[in-house]
């Protein structure tokens, strides 16, 4: 039988007394470690990152833009030639199944000013749901009313970016800006959102539908609208929400069953989806880059370990002289490459937090750590010590006693 506990003596005194060899052969285990913690650590929090940011658009949305124009036989992009109306979303609130909310949309850059100060900006006319598709909050003052809404009523409710840039380290509330020609009194700001790749969330005015189709942008039939925003119950309600929204709007603008829809239907799931899937495989692409280390330093735990068979020939041979068994020796040499493995597998996982959390914070971004990467990275560094440390130590095993002895 087997004694683990003198084998194992007999293994780290060995090691101890190679100390630096020992920690340079578990250099590449920590650095392959480290790296594949590292790299998880970055790809999960950029995963978490582009979670947050599609949330904060508005979840579960089904984005309707009119159809696109053609000049010469060039196609405009969709939302160049009006096909929408705030009766199309009426109708998709009270006919499509799986609908939570839904909000008609026009959209402008305009030149906004307040005193000496302007401001080149996006403004929305929009109607009260809309800040709940979207998931935008009022900082201070408050949202539309019905009424404001209806009659065209001359308020705003400003982003972060609009009321820095405009008013600094004033109170907005109750003053009036003008957006073109056309004065406008604050009733409202927004809670900040930051910045949606390139897009700033902050950077936007939002005022009544119709007081944006009668005083500002103007419309080429009355009630026509260049977006219409659906938010579904669910994000499995979204593809019924789909069909049905589909079916209504070529049934209202009279489409027969040959004609192309004069709409475009876009759904954030399934842009959703696609982000995540792409930064994950980009992850586990850094990850396997990463891992590649690993191997290296299995390969540098294979070599120092042949290096040390030859070293110790002499030793093996007395130790089978005295009665050590052929996989008393393999298990002895074994030991010895877990144990540089693991040694340095548990400090490649320290290094990768630290390191990962160093990044987080000098390049402020987005670090999640988990305690799966962890455990995969470690274990691993286990199977690569006993992997690459297998041949070694049954090279070891085979040696003749009588040989081992004259070795010199």
């Amino acid at each position: 039988m087997i004694d683990f506990k003198s084998t194992l003596k007999i293994a780290l005194n060995s090691l101890r007394v190679n100390k630096m060899r020992s920690a340079l052969t578990s250099l590449g285990i920590i650095i392959g470690v480290a790296a594949v913690i590292i790299m998880l650590a970055i790809g999960a929090g950029a995963n978490k990152k582009v979670q947050e940011n599609m949330e904060s658009m508005g979840s579960n949305l089904l984005t309707i833009r009119s159809a696109t124009a053609r000049t010469g036989g060039v196609s405009m992009g969709f939302g160049t030639k009006p096909t929408l109306s705030v009766k199309d979303a009426e109708a998709i609130k009270k006919g499509a199944r799986g609908v939570d909310a839904v909000a008609p949309v026009m959209n402008s850059s305009k030149q906004v000013m307040y005193g000496n100060q302007n401001w080149s900006t996006s403004v929305y006319g929009i109607t009260t749901p809309y800040l709940y598709v979207k998931n935008y909050e009022i900082q201070l003052g408050r949202p539309f009313t019905r009424d404001e809404d209806k009659n065209a009523v001359k308020v705003a409710i400003i982003g972060s970016t609009v009321e820095r840039e405009l008013f600094g380290d004033v109170n907005p509330i109750d003053k009036t800006i003008r957006i073109g020609d056309v004065p406008f009194k604050i009733i409202g700001t927004l809670k900040s959102k930051g910045q949606m790749g390139p897009m700033d969330q902050d950077d936007i005015i939002f005022i009544p539908l119709t007081t944006a189709q009668r005083k500002v942008f103007g419309t080429d039939f009355p009630g026509a609208v260049s977006q219409i925003l659906v938010k579904a119950l669910s994000l499995e309600d979204t593809e019924i929400a789909q069909q049905d929204v589909r079916q209504i709007l070529r049934r209202r603008h009279n489409l027969g069953s040959t004609q192309e829809d004069d709409f475009d239907i876009r759904n954030s799931a399934e842009f959703q989806e696609k982000m995540k899937s792409t930064v994950q495989t980009f992850a586990i692409l850094l990850a396997s880059i990463a891992s590649v280390s690993l191997v290296v330093g299995g390969i540098g735990i294979m070599n120092i370990m042949l290096v040390s068979v030859t070293e110790r020939t002499k030793e093996i041979g007395i130790r089978m002289a005295i009665g050590a068994r052929a996989q008393d020796i393999r298990i002895q040499f074994l030991i010895e490459a877990l144990v540089l493995s693991l040694l340095g597998g548990l400090i490649g996982v320290i290094a990768g937090i630290v390191i990962a959390l160093l990044i987080g914070a000098v390049f402020n971004t987005s670090i999640v750590i988990t305690i799966s990467p962890i455990l995969l990275s470690f274990g691993f560094s286990g199977l690569v010590g006993i992997g690459f440390g297998y041949y070694p130590a049954h090279k070891a095993s085979l040696l003749n006693p009588i040989d081992a002895l004259r070795y010199e």
